[in-house]
């Protein structure tokens, strides 16, 4: 599982003119399901992206995490961030999860953040959304589960 997390002072999802969901301050994750992922996939993901320390504590360092700071979470699908350029110009997106599969896990993971009592907002799976942010920081992190698999 991929994910780029954006902390965000706000962001919303739109399919065509529809707001489908829209948060204030927390975080925009953007998560890939990659073939072979499975809950203990979206298990870490939550884990690591909820505890992440990247919110400011009273002397403005990076120490406090979204549940630390009552944060929301904007959660959407992203199989674009397992595309492989290593053949050319073209993406390759053979790496993603089927989309029966990459669904149940994204929804998994939204699961498990609610049940760490985190505000959470969904894009829509399978549409084209338009994904509206404004960036904190900017702070920006690429996280990828098969990278922290042994240190879950």
């Amino acid at each position: 599982m991929r994910a780029v997390i954006q902390r965000v002072s706000e962001a919303s999802v739109t399919v065509d003119t529809r707001l489908v969901s829209k948060i204030g301050p927390g975080l925009l994750v953007l998560l890939g399901v990659e073939q072979g992922d499975t809950e203990r996939d979206s298990a870490i993901a939550a884990d690591r992206i909820l505890g992440m320390r990247i919110f400011a504590d009273s002397a403005g360092k990076m120490n406090l995490s979204l549940k630390d700071v009552r944060g929301e979470l904007l959660v959407v699908s992203q199989f674009t961030l397992l595309a492989d350029l290593s053949r050319g110009r073209r993406p390759s997106f053979v790496r993603a999860a089927k989309p029966e599969e990459a669904r149940h896990l994204y929804q998994d993971f939204a699961n498990r953040c609610r049940a760490e009592g985190i505000k959470v907002g969904l894009g829509e799976f399978g549409a084209m959304m338009k994904v509206h942010l404004i960036n904190d920081g900017p702070v920006t992190i690429f996280f990828d589960t098969r990278a922290d698999r042994g240190n879950g």
